[in-house]
């Protein structure tokens, strides 16, 4: 089994790809070990001391490494351990294993709110997604869009520069209506 490693802007996050599908719908995020007890591939990636926080993506994993840790050090028991993952045949997921949840639109959302939405889920989500993150519409209230970054997107120094002024500017240019986007947690 070959496993990829791709940087990604979040110099505490590296992408791995393991060459076959992660999860089949939607992604994980667990930012620590008691989260991660619904995923043996997560469990496994916690075992290793340094790691803060694993994301599962449809064809990726992307680990984050505490402050002060190397990545020289951490990356060959990561590959390790989703390698030992992968070849143990056990699932990624626990049977009922938590899915990170989006967040569904709501029944009253008016329309600006589905076009950014929309927006969001077709334009932004998939570029995230390279950088082994994700990004989540939270909502649209008097000019300010709220989204939720996780994944490497997650503590990224450079999520700010991605918020103003690549959102933020694609959603000012579609939806003149926005004025601002800011991050939620």
């Amino acid at each position: 089994m070959f496993i990829q490693t791709e940087q990604t802007p979040n110099p505490a996050t590296l992408k791995f790809l393991p060459g076959r599908d992660v999860v089949t719908q939607g992604v994980v995020d667990f930012v620590d070990p008691e989260a991660a007890q619904a995923s043996p591939l997560a469990r496994r990636v916690f075992d290793i001391e340094g790691v803060t926080g694993v994301f599962l993506g449809s064809d990726f994993v992307t680990v984050t490494k505490a402050a002060g840790e190397d990545w020289y050090a951490l990356k060959p028991a990561v590959l390790g351990a989703i390698m030992e993952h992968f070849m143990s045949g056990d699932p990624v997921l626990e049977p009922g294993g938590e899915l990170a949840e989006d967040a569904a639109p709501d029944e009253e959302e008016d329309e600006l709110a589905k076009q950014i939405r929309e927006l969001i889920d077709s334009r932004v989500r998939p570029a995230v997604a390279q950088d082994g993150g994700d990004i989540i519409f939270r909502g649209f209230e008097r000019g300010v869009v709220y989204l939720h970054m996780r994944g490497a997107c997650s503590g990224c120094p450079s999520a700010t520069v991605t918020l103003k002024n690549g959102i933020e500017n694609l959603l000012r240019y579609y939806v003149p209506e926005v004025v601002e986007v800011r991050q939620v947690v």
